[in-house]
């Protein structure tokens, strides 16, 4: 029998570029930007966290250190996107993970999407 299709809810966070970028994350997800979709341009980190776990949102970063500090079990979890990627690529690698995963493998952790790619390539 296959998986059942999640609908993964995310928040794309400032430095990352906008939802429209992304177009099959944007096509198979929820996805919502903090400045782009919710004009909340500079908003503090500890305040786009809590904005994330009140809206069940999987946090998508580029500034992890910033974030995982912040990481309670009972939240949605972070996935650290690596600088050096480009939109496509990571539009293909983080829909690829999210469609792999139900919300349990991400719930109160931190993912790297560069690790989660290295471990695909291992399988």
């Amino acid at each position: 029998m296959p998986k059942r299709f999640y609908k993964h809810k995310t928040l794309l966070d400032e430095q990352v570029s906008p939802r429209q970028y992304f177009p099959d994350l944007n096509e198979r997800f929820d996805v919502k930007h903090i400045k782009h979709d919710l004009n909340l341009a500079s908003l503090p980190d500890p305040q786009v966290y809590e904005l994330a776990v009140s809206q069940d949102r999987l946090i998508l970063t580029k500034n992890v250190k910033d974030f995982r500090p912040l990481l309670r079990e009972d939240s949605p979890g972070i996935i650290g996107i690596p600088e050096t990627w480009s939109n496509s690529r990571v539009d293909t690698k983080l829909t690829a993970l999210l469609m792999r995963h139900g919300p349990a493998y991400f719930r109160g952790r931190y993912r790297s999407l560069a690790a989660e790619d290295q471990t695909s390539k291992a399988a």
